[in-house]
């Protein structure tokens, strides 16, 4: 059987490189730096000066000379006489000697002066109140400004995260800091963009150069063994060999698997998962009732969006674990779905061996098995629950497990809806 011919792969996007374009006057154009040191700069000046001249209108207030003073002199020219309302020491004031009257003009000048100074404070304090608001509420307007090229590359970022790896930021202006992050953030995607798309390219390769091999070894020992002349040894021969051929074309089929799964899904449709699990209860039917394995449990509805062959890949994989390694007699594997909190649920809870605690990340690893060998194993090549762990990440969900009283475990997928 001659080898069909790959399939022809698309040529490679071109790479992307940073736009240098230089601006017609740069002096005008300042750097981050620049920016911020004006801003907080011009900021810390232009409250300085409010200040101040607040602060001199005040004082000006305070000692202007169109104000009453705090005494007069009244009565006749041969009978002079001070009066004051802010000073009744001196109001009137009969029988005093100089030195007593000069005091008390003394002491009435400091109470006024003090009453002018705290007036002063307490207005000063209201007006540098009201600055400190302004200037935090213009610099938290000017600081969004100023960072917004952040927040375009923080988008860029999530945008990134959903699969999206052709998005770049581009981000215009001049040679400063936050340009050259957005270049090297960009020339990093570049570079993630070339590396999937080489795994891609080697996933496609993989696929057909290494099931082609193994379909004609099939193929070839199937027709050996349909010989009904072929002596017994031969035939036994030819079992063996077409036992391990099957294993190789599982542990084929499960890293290519493996590693499509690594990726987000781009392409996303409705998946009921009751109907996922029902599929993957159907297909492991007949070998639960060989090993005397109960398969119970309510499917109900739960529609989340994603590729439907890798769902069904999470179920059957769940399933097929929880009947495989499961008690010789009397066990019974429990599938479960439903919606909680937002968020379609796949529950498959069995019977089992006791599982210790420190054991169950164990379990999602590549080949690792419970207290088995990784290779050599009749009960499938060790990938199952990395699949599982790999495709529930990219459909944005995640599976928890934890080992069940008396043996055997519970296995939760949880996916976004």
């Amino acid at each position: 059987m001659a080898a069909t011919p790959a399939p022809p792969q698309a040529p490679p996007k071109p790479t992307w490189a940073p736009r240098r374009v230089e601006p017609p006057f740069p002096w005008l154009r300042p750097t981050i730096r620049i920016r911020l040191t004006l801003l907080y700069g011009g900021m810390f000046l232009i409250a300085g000066i409010l200040l101040l001249s607040i602060i001199y209108l005040l004082a000006a207030q305070a000692i202007s000379t169109g104000n009453q003073p705090p005494f007069k002199i009244v009565g006749a020219t041969d009978e002079i006489k001070v009066a004051s309302a802010d000073c009744p020491a001196v109001n009137n004031a009969t029988g005093l000697t100089l030195t007593q009257f000069n005091s008390a003009i003394s002491a009435c000048i400091d109470h006024q002066r003090q009453v002018a100074l705290d007036d002063l404070l307490s207005r000063s304090l209201l007006a540098l109140l009201g600055l400190a608001v302004i200037a935090f509420a213009f610099g938290y307007a000017m600081a969004g400004r100023v960072l917004s090229p952040l927040g375009r590359i923080t988008r860029t970022a999530r945008a990134v995260a959903g699969s999206d790896l052709s998005r770049r930021i581009e981000l215009d202006g001049p040679d400063d800091e936050l340009k050259e992050l957005a270049d090297t953030f960009d020339e990093m995607l570049e570079r993630l963009q070339r590396a999937f798309t080489a795994q891609q390219r080697f996933v496609g390769n993989a696929s057909h150069e290494l099931r082609t091999p193994l379909a004609i070894n099939r193929t070839l020992l199937e027709v050996h063994l349909s010989d009904p002349n072929a002596p017994v040894e031969l035939q036994q021969l030819g079992k063996t060999l077409l036992a391990t051929n099957e294993r190789s074309e599982q542990l084929v089929e499960g890293l290519l698997l493996l590693a499509r799964s690594d990726n987000q899904i781009v392409e996303r449709k409705p998946v009921d998962l009751a109907e996922v699990a029902e599929q993957a209860v159907d297909q492991v039917h007949a070998e639960a009732e060989s090993k005397g394995v109960v398969i119970r449990g309510e499917q109900k509805p739960a529609v989340v969006q994603g590729n439907g062959v890798l769902l069904e890949r999470i179920a059957l994989n769940l399933v097929q674990n929880a009947v495989r390694y499961n008690v010789p007699e009397g066990g019974w594997v429990e599938v479960t779905t439903e919606v909680q909190h937002g968020h379609a649920v796949l529950v498959v809870t069995n019977t089992g061996p006791v599982v210790p605690a420190y054991e169950i990340d164990n379990l999602f690893e590549p080949f690792r098995r419970l207290r088995t060998e990784r290779t050599g194993s009749d009960k499938g090549v060790g990938l199952g629950l990395s699949i599982v762990r790999s495709v529930a990440r990219a459909h944005g969900g995640h599976i928890a497990a934890q080992p069940r009283e008396g043996g055997g475990l519970v296995m939760r997928v949880t996916l976004p809806i």
